[in-house]
């Protein structure tokens, strides 16, 4: 054992020494794990935490080495030391890939990334993150128990992430940059047609290519929006645009047609 974990050892033995639990000096691995257990049981995480991370330096190899592992991450996640609790997830991963506990490590780093995640108008790193790791999660454990939980949650991060870029392209029409607009409207229709972001998103869409005189793009975008949401409370007003700029396309479609007689006079 090289020096440096001796003196890990050394002071997680100093923190027990102060503990409530009374540890046997004598005691054995498999003692500490169930007291580990207990602790983390009795919702004592920092304790249970240095119980775990002394079987884990001492035992590496033990039978219950990748669940003392997963368990440490958990008490890290429980102290809301997400960060932390993501390390040791991770290095169960690494370590114990054909451990019972990987499928529930790899949800868990997915959770952390979505309690890390702020609100949409902050920077949404970790939602990505969170995003990434949850559609790892079910495609590598398609018959887990968490599937549902995690769709769920997939789905809240997809929605603040479709927030961000819809909020965007509101803020760029506000301003009357209809051009910018039409980018981030384009992203959550792109990357988030699925969120409820993507109703309003087409109609805005629609307005901001009007507004451009891009009529013919801006049909496409209002037709496109009452086929896929007839009952939207965008509707009526989708279909006040579409009569607009019909009667704008019938205009310039007369005015492009030269009549005969004009012709020949002009000649």
């Amino acid at each position: 054992m090289n020096l440096e974990k001796r003196l890990l050892i050394v002071s997680l033995l100093g923190l027990i020494a102060c503990s409530s639990y009374h540890v046997k000096p004598d005691i054995t691995p498999e003692e500490r794990f169930v007291l580990a257990k207990r602790m983390f049981t009795n919702n004592d995480y920092f304790e249970a935490k240095s119980q775990f991370k002394i079987l884990i330096l001492n035992n590496p190899g033990a039978v219950f080495s990748d669940e003392a592992q997963y368990f440490l991450g958990e008490c890290h996640f429980n102290m809301k030391e997400y960060i932390l609790a993501t390390d040791e997830y991770g290095r169960l991963a690494r370590l114990y890939p054909r451990s019972k506990w990987v499928d529930d490590a790899l949800f868990k780093t997915a959770m952390c990334d979505f309690k890390l995640s702020p609100k949409s108008a902050l920077d949404q790193t970790y939602t990505f993150r969170a995003v990434e790791n949850f559609q790892r999660f079910l495609e590598d454990f398609p018959e887990s128990d968490l599937v549902p939980e995690a769709e769920r949650r997939l789905k809240i991060c997809r929605t603040k992430l479709s927030k961000k870029d819809y909020k965007a392209g509101e803020l760029y029409r506000k301003m009357g940059d209809f051009y910018g607009a039409t980018i981030y409207f384009d992203s959550v229709l792109k990357d988030y047609y699925d969120t409820k972001f993507a109703e309003p998103a087409i109609f805005w869409k629609g307005e901001c290519l009007y507004k451009l005189q891009k009529n013919t793009e801006a049909r496409q975008a209002f037709e496109e929006m009452r086929r896929r949401y007839p009952d939207s409370e965008f509707a009526a007003r989708a279909k006040k645009r579409l009569e607009e700029i019909d009667t704008i396309l019938m205009k310039s479609s007369s005015a492009d047609r030269i009549d005969p007689t004009t012709r020949q006079t002009t000649n």
